[in-house]
């Protein structure tokens, strides 16, 4: 089932321009630009404080800003009235930190949420069918999706989150922290499920993560957000020819190093594996 009849075919789904966002006096960002790629992954970057879940919230809608213009799939969002925006609102997937699941609803009845939304004539078998189909995408067995969210562990409950943010078919997925508080090899398997889901769905991703690791290994380009601007988007190596002291702290630290090694590791091991099945 399609989310939409419409599917968007330009350059940049996600155009951002002048943006500002302010709480009261203090100001998180000072017109920002920056354009979302069709079909990548970028990840967004930044310290403490900088807005990056902020930035998220305004392209979905949940906080208003004090001036520019976000378009999503050439509509923009923020002049629009709210019930011109439901047919964009159902072409994007959202995973929340941890999840955000109801603690009330099963696994299966999560998922159903978006789609009981957009499509309430659906009966229940094919509500039940998607459900368990999602579930299975990322990675859960069939019977995750009659559980509670108290009965899984903290891997279990982001894949959940992002079985419910695939329910529509989205051509956007905005995911914030998805790898944030799990074990390394818990994070490099949603990192490799990620960028499955992407090339194999035809995803755009919007990933806000603090993970090097993540970074290096899935993001076709990064956006880092410092000084209330966008101050640089481009691939790793691209950034690391700006002298901006917190790129060069953040890409350049010994985190950044040991990120780094572990990929090169991976990709020494990925070519050994195809060497020996050339040979077998």
């Amino acid at each position: 089932m399609s989310a939409s009849d419409l599917h968007f075919d330009g350059e940049f789904p996600i155009v951002i321009e002048g943006l500002t966002n302010a709480f009261g006096d203090f100001v998180v960002h000072d017109e920002i630009d920056l354009k979302v790629r069709r079909g990548e992954i970028l990840g967004v970057v930044g310290g403490s404080g900088t807005g990056k879940s902020v930035l998220m919230r305004s392209i979905i809608g949940l906080q208003i800003p004090r001036c520019g213009s976000i378009e999503v799939f050439g509509q923009d969002i923020v002049a629009a009235e709210p019930d011109e925006v439901i047919g964009v609102r159902n072409r994007w997937g959202v995973l929340f930190q941890g999840g955000a699941l109801f603690s009330t609803l099963t696994v299966g009845e999560n998922v159903q949420v978006p789609l009981k939304q957009f499509y309430p004539e659906l009966e229940p078998v094919l509500l039940d069918e998607i459900a368990r189909y999602k579930t299975v995408m990322t990675g859960l067995p069939a019977e995750a999706a009659s559980k509670y969210p108290s009965e899984l562990s903290g891997g279990m409950k982001k894949r959940a989150g992002l079985a419910r943010a695939l329910a529509l078919d989205p051509e956007l997925l905005f995911l914030d922290e998805p790898t944030a508080g799990l074990d390394p090899i818990g994070a490099a398997n949603f990192d490799e499920l990620t960028r499955e889901l992407t090339d194999t769905l035809g995803l755009t991703v919007f990933l806000i993560t603090h993970d090097l690791d993540t970074l290096y290994a899935i993001c076709d380009r990064v956006a880092v957000l410092a000084d209330k601007k966008v101050i640089g988007v481009g691939t790793i190596p691209e950034l690391l020819q700006s002298d901006h002291p917190w790129i060069q702290e953040y890409f350049n630290g010994p985190r950044a190093r040991a990120a780094v090694a572990s990929r090169d590791r991976g990709n020494r091991a990925k070519g050994m594996d195809k060497h020996s099945d050339r040979e077998a």
